[in-house]
């Protein structure tokens, strides 16, 4: 456990026992939110090669006069 763990701990444990709970429900959804995130933020870095080169590939196209522009009424 990290010193940082263990001072949370010290410190939520000197609180009385339904505040305990109430802020062990606030960073048990903390840490969610912040798992999720980290799955994006993986999920984006998986990707970005990819998006990199559609973005080159457009560029090509934009320069060599072969891209349109998007009709967004069709879409």
């Amino acid at each position: 456990m990290s010193k940082a763990t263990e001072t949370a701990t010290k410190m939520i444990e000197s609180l009385p026992e339904s505040v305990q709970d109430r802020v062990v429900e606030e960073l048990r959804i903390l840490v969610e939110d912040v798992r999720e995130e980290a799955k994006w933020d993986a999920l984006i870095e998986s990707k970005k090669g990819g998006l990199v080169a559609a973005a080159r590939k457009a560029r090509k196209e934009i320069t060599a006069g072969k891209a349109t522009d998007m009709d967004f009424d069709k879409l």
